[in-house]
């Protein structure tokens, strides 16, 4: 590439950063990404600095108005680009990016553990990570955590499940990768912190060592020689010792806290895993495999709950051992979700398996699938977990929350139905045969209109409710048909008294109806499941949203014979 080439593409992303900050441009900012954008220039990278000096030189003069005119003339699409990525983040702060190196992309990433589906909580995890990735042209990776096949065993299916979840929420990652595939390269470097000394191998019982962990005193096998640690390792791996035996990381056996003395690497788990079967016996702990995998994988940034924030303490031992640079942390605390109870993995799978739920997609469960299943839109979810940003106050989260940024989404979209909940045949005496024409939607009239034929039969059905809060002599409305006198409650009957709409004024009340060769529906939500019928034109609503009138928005799942709806919110 030609310097004046060369000298262009600076000049254009010092403006971009000088506009974005408000500031003169820092150099390694505009190096990092002059290289992370055109990685060929990283062999030129000596010769790049008088370039990059004289174009700071020459912006840093500039007003911010200056800068602003001078991007719009050259490079528009950046500025564009920032107003993209501004309203993507709008809650999320700005991240502390001076650990990036020049030519390093910001790097974050979600780590679940693949023993069920995402749930919501695991999808603020996706979409914070993904899009704090994004605002910085960074890179977002999804690592399973799965070196634990005994206690939260694996499921096969859900290492997919997560990445097309991820898919579907609009947070494709970059990068998979799966710990379980990469258990050799653990072993390397447990080895090297065995030939080191900071590593030994460690045969107390439970109870034994808390007891001389919690006076601060060494366990008998803690001095080991590194020789030795290594002989007892390879036995490890052979299988040659019960499980009671660990590798433990050499640490401050006298920390203030407990907790960081000598902490578990490695224990040996016999339960076959569900990727690698039986191939490995020794397996390592969590604190370990990530840290290992924060560094392999270039994570920069690690967003993570803060009831893990003795994690990085415990992990920078290996990263001071190992020369590292450990990556910055950020903590948000608890979410606590309004509206479900306390559900957990374990416990939801619990509930499959006993038949309390049909699966994991289950209306009454908070995960991705079931929100999906029920017509929650994923721009809704994204939406909401973006405002809750990044902080380290516990929050309480109502489901209303997200029914809300939802019904912004799908109203507009939502064809209108009649459902009748409960239904009660109403028996109209005089009236006429005609055709109820109503709009598919009340402000988009373009869509067209439902038309639901009252032909052959004088009876119509109503909610159960209805009828409950109806007396004899109360003139009825019925939406888009016609006005009705009631007769009787037993038989529920009523006289046809025309179609004026004058009737509204004297305090009739409009009631909705379906018809007697409507389509039985059942739907299911979180709060039970409903029967009633709605009006034929539901039948081409197949996988869509629609708003039953007077009842709720709801996805209709299923066509075939009895109609199944989920319920999506109010």
């Amino acid at each position: 590439m030609e310097s004046q080439e060369i000298e262009l593409i600076t000049q254009k992303l010092a403006l971009q950063n000088a506009y974005k900050y408000g500031k003169a441009p820092q150099a390694g900012a505009v190096m990092g990404k002059l290289l992370g954008t055109h990685p060929e220039l990283k062999a030129q990278a000596k010769e790049l600095m008088p370039i990059i000096s004289k174009v700071l030189s020459d912006v840093g003069k500039m007003s911010p108005e200056d800068v602003k005119s001078k991007l719009q003339s050259i490079a528009p699409e950046l500025i564009e680009e920032l107003h993209v990525k501004r309203e993507a983040r709008k809650g999320l702060p700005e991240l502390d990016i001076s650990n990036v190196k020049p030519g390093q992309k910001v790097t974050l990433r979600i780590a679940p553990n693949p023993n069920g589906p995402p749930s919501l909580g695991n999808a603020r995890g996706i979409i914070v990570n993904y899009e704090y990735a994004r605002m910085y042209d960074g890179v977002f990776i999804m690592r399973f955590d799965d070196t634990d096949p005994s206690i939260k065993r694996p499921m096969l299916e859900a290492y997919q499940w997560y990445v097309d979840q991820a898919k579907w929420l609009g947070c494709p990652p970059d990068k998979v990768v799966i710990a379980s595939d990469r258990i050799p390269l653990y072993y390397e470097y447990a080895e090297k912190l065995i030939d080191m000394g900071k590593a030994y191998v460690c045969f107390c019982d439970h109870d034994s060592f808390k007891a001389l962990k919690d006076k601060g005193e060494p366990c008998p096998h803690r001095n080991a020689s590194p020789e030795e640690n290594m002989k007892n390792w390879k036995a490890m791996l052979n299988g040659d010792f019960e499980e009671k035996v660990v590798l433990r990381i050499k640490t401050d056996i006298r920390h203030k806290d407990p907790a960081m003395r000598d902490w578990v690497a490695f224990r040996i788990v016999r339960e076959p895993h569900p990727r690698t079967d039986d191939k490995y016996l020794v397996w390592p702990m969590l604190d370990f495999e990530s840290a290992m995998e924060d560094h392999f994988q270039g994570v920069t940034h690690i967003i993570r709950g803060k009831d893990l924030m003795k994690t990085a303490d415990k992990q920078r031992y290996v990263y001071e051992y190992l020369g590292w640079e450990y990556p910055h942390v950020n903590h948000w605390g608890r979410v606590r979700l309004l509206g479900f109870g306390k559900f957990s993995t374990s416990v939801m799978k619990k509930g499959i398996e006993a038949g309390e739920y049909t699966g994991w997609d289950d209306p009454h469960l908070p995960t991705v699938a079931a929100l999906k299943r029920r017509g929650i839109e994923p721009e809704a979810i994204k939406n909401v977990m973006v405002n809750m940003g990044v902080t380290e106050t516990d929050i309480e989260f109502s489901m209303d929350t997200l029914y809300a940024e939802n019904r912004k989404i799908v109203d507009p979209r939502a064809n209108r139905y009649f459902f009748v909940k409960d239904p009660v045949p109403l028996k109209v005496n005089g009236a006429p045969q005609t055709t109820a024409k109503a709009p598919l939607h009340p402000l988009h009239h373009e869509r067209g209109f439902r038309e639901i034929c009252v032909c052959d039969d004088p009876t119509i059905l109503v909610t159960l409710e209805d009828k409950g809060q109806t007396k004899v002599g109360d003139i009825l409305r019925l939406k888009d048909l016609f006005n009705v006198r009631v007769m009787s409650l037993e038989p529920f009957e009523a006289e046809y008294i025309g179609n004026d709409l004058a009737v509204l004024k004297q305090g009739a009340k409009i009631i909705h109806w379906a018809p007697t060769d409507g389509f039985t529906v059942r739907v299911l939500g979180p709060e039970g499941e409903f029967h009633g019928v709605a009006e034929q034109g539901i039948h081409n609503e197949l996988n869509n949203v629609v708003q039953f009138e007077r009842f709720a928005f709801c996805r209709i799942d299923s066509i075939n014979g009895v109609i199944v709806a989920y319920y999506t919110h109010p």
